[in-house]
């Protein structure tokens, strides 16, 4: 099938070909090792290659294969792709591939004929490295895969992306705690077990951490004791990771996450996939070669001079994602996802490089970046960019078009900002508060192109942002060097833990407001998982390595910070039933309905409007419900939102044009639980005289009930 353009015929055939979707394949991917009624058809793609051999084993412990069984060059060689049949084979079957070729750094290859190779397209892996007598790193073999799978009618959730709740969350370790008493710990079973938790607080997605695979340990030089817990280092797109299944048996790990997706889907929690296709775990001239190295170096990887990796992903090589056989590769991959194990949309790791053409160069209008937008098969599929790269690309407000959604790098450093006392953030709040259409509206994109976030895994928790004002990254064995020096933090008069009262009482406030401004802004919401317990790294904002309880979600945090549990809930539920707060389009400052007053108007805390320019960081939003257009039903409520990011108590004005209507407090952070928050809307009417008392770094927020 040309990717290019898709022939809707052929898309439609390829997904009915097998009689029973509910218990096959619906998608099946044109290389690696496919079942066939008498064997395994085993494909792979090289150009530069002089021969091939397929390598099977019996056991995953075996150090040598069982059998070699050579490609013939004339035979089973079509075009580049060398594609041959092995009778016999099954489901379970070890292989790997070896190739021989030129070893000519100068040019770009470095074919090694003694390498064992992983293949790009397979399934599954199973084992662990092996070093062998000459000291080459053995990767894990590949594990023919059958797929079949009863899915029960599973079919993906669709839920528009302005209705979303995202909750980045790593597999293993929202369950590996003994804290969490599941019965299995750290997988993908375990994740099924914690799903009424996750149902309960209110979240609509989870968006999960590299969870195809990855190596466990860093294999590079002297590290391989250095846990690689995050997995952005991945060595085979196509197969899930097999250290997250509870079975050991090769290939469990294909079953294992299909449970789990269906059980998500079975409780209404899409899953996105956190993709890493910016480069691979085979790092530079220095690194292991393990797959695409010893296949087709100078195809799948960016170089400069045609030998040295490019290292625009900061780790080493970058692959080369517009060269048309690594688009290819990609596309199969994403499909793959969507229609055997039903994802529900992906979030592209450093996505900006998908923005360089096979030199290196940013280019406009990627290809790569519209094919995925435009793909059929992709169509139901939330998209989402890591905007930026690391070599200096920031893209924010400018990748793709409508279908691409945005991790909104500025409205995390605008939102921690103006919480932390910066000046000159009054206004970037307001925008952020607002959608971004700053970002956005410029090329048409609605306001939920925009991701809003004010943590993610990499940088500090909630907890830590408010309890640290520079990283304590020792643990992770690089003297603190690591991890981004620029948090836009504040630890309030003590670094770390405190049991002084006023700093706790700042802290307790800072989590609440930049949690409601998080919920309450237009756009769609993430929020990191644990981050609604004040989990902590202690102060680690690289825990790239820490797979242990530095990173590990601490289910005894759930009763410890009940009350912090309860107003992340609250504010969730007020989300998803309240259409004022997820608008698809821009409040414009303009009459609507009908109405006398604005969709959106701000004001000075005196009840005058406001001065952009004013130095003090306080302001009054009034927000009107949405039109009928977008809010059908009429469900839509009034809201006035007062910020007080200033360290005085202040006395803030109702806006005149909400003196006629009734009024009931939603939420003030400055007050403990259970007062902090009314999840019924049902919290006291304001004092008569239109004047309240506003404490220091807090907010409140009244929602209309008329």
């Amino acid at each position: 099938m040309t990717i290019e353009n898709p022939n809707i015929g052929e898309v439609r055939n390829m997904l009915m070909r097998q009689p029973c979707p509910s218990l096959q394949f619906a998608y099946a991917p044109p290389f690696g090792a496919t079942i066939q009624d008498t064997g395994v058809q085993f494909s792979v793609f090289s150009r530069s290659a002089t021969a091939m051999r397929l390598l099977l084993y019996n056991k995953v412990t075996d150090r040598e294969p069982a059998e070699i069984i050579d490609f013939d060059r004339d035979a089973d060689r079509w075009g580049d792709v060398w594609s041959m049949h092995v009778p016999n084979l099954a489901e379970g079957q070890l292989y790997h591939f070896q190739a021989n070729g030129p070893w000519a750094p100068e040019r770009g290859h470095r074919f090694d004929s003694t390498a064992r190779l992983i293949d790009p397209y397979t399934q599954a892996l199973a084992g662990e490295y092996q070093k062998g007598k000459d000291g080459v790193v053995r990767p894990p073999k590949c594990v023919v895969v059958d797929g079949e799978f009863d899915w029960e009618g599973d079919r993906h959730i669709r839920r528009d992306i302005s209705e979303s709740v995202i909750y980045e969350m790593h597999v293993k370790g929202f369950t590996k705690s003994k804290s969490s008493k599941v019965k299995h710990p750290g997988t993908y079973l375990g994740v099924i077990e914690k799903i009424p938790y996750l149902k309960d607080l209110g979240v609509t997605a989870v968006e999960l951490m590299p969870v195809n695979e990855f190596p466990i340990k860093d294999i590079h030089g002297n590290k391989m004791d250095r846990s690689n817990y995050w997995g952005y280092d991945p060595m085979a797109f196509f197969a899930p990771h097999r250290g997250y299944a509870s079975d050991s048996t090769p290939g469990a790990q294909v079953r294992e996450f299909k449970e789990m997706v269906k059980a998500l889907h079975k409780a209404g929690i899409e899953v996105i996939l956190d993709v890493v296709f910016n480069h691979t775990c085979e790092g530079n001239e220095k690194g292991p070669t393990l797959s695409f190295k010893g296949l087709e170096n100078q195809v799948y990887y960016i170089l400069s001079e045609g030998q040295h990796y490019c290292n625009y992903s900061g780790c080493g090589n970058t692959l080369n994602g517009n060269h048309p056989v690594v688009r290819e590769m990609i596309f199969h991959c994403l499909r793959h996802w969507v229609h055997n194990y039903h994802i529900d949309g992906f979030r592209f790791d450093l996505a900006s490089i998908l923005s360089r053409d096979t030199k290196g160069n940013l280019i406009p209008n990627p290809p790569m970046v519209e094919l995925i937008a435009e793909d059929p098969l992709l169509a139901d599929t939330k998209i989402i960019a890591e905007a930026w790269d690391a070599a200096g690309a920031y893209q924010v407000g400018s990748f793709g078009g409508a279908r691409w959604a945005e991790w909104n790098g500025r409205y995390r450093d605008d939102t921690r900002g103006f919480w932390r006392g910066d000046s000159g953030t009054l206004g970037a709040l307001a925008t952020r508060l607002a959608g971004s259409s700053d970002l956005y509206e410029h090329d048409n994109r609605p306001p939920h192109c925009s991701i809003n976030l004010i943590t993610t895994h990499d940088g500090f928790t909630m907890n830590d942002l408010v309890s640290y004002k520079d990283k304590h990254n020792i643990a992770n064995g690089e003297d603190n060097r690591d991890g981004d020096n620029h948090n836009i933090s504040d630890n309030y008069g003590v670094e770390g833990p405190t049991r002084k009262k006023a700093i706790t009482v700042t802290r307790d406030r800072q989590i609440r407001n930049m949690m409601t401004t998080l919920l309450l802004s237009q756009g769609v919401p993430m929020l990191v998982s644990g981050d609604e317990v004040r989990r902590t790294q202690k102060g680690n904002n690289n825990a790239y390595c820490q797979d242990n309880d530095i990173s590990w979600f601490d289910w005894r945090l759930a009763t410890k910070n009940a009350d912090m549990l309860r107003f992340v809930k609250a504010l969730i539920k007020f989300r998803r039933e309240q259409p004022t707060v997820r608008r698809k389009t821009y409040l414009t400052g303009q009459p609507v309905d009908g109405r006398a007053i604005p969709d959106v108007s701000w004001y000075a805390p005196d009840g005058t409007h406001l001065n952009w320019n004013q130095s003090e960081l306080a302001m009054v939003a009034y927000i009107a419900a949405p039109t009928r257009i977008e809010d059908p039903e009429g469900l839509g409520r009034d809201m006035v939102m007062m910020f007080n990011s200033t360290g005085q108590d202040r006395v803030f004005k109702m806006p005149e044009i909400g003196w006629g209507m009734n009024w009931n407090l939603f939420i003030d952070t400055a007050v403990e639980s259970p007062g902090d928050i009314y999840p019924d809307v049902d919290g006291p009417v304001p004092a008569t005289g239109h004047s309240l008392s506003m404490a220091c770094h807090s907010m409140k927020v009244f929602v209309g009930n008329s």
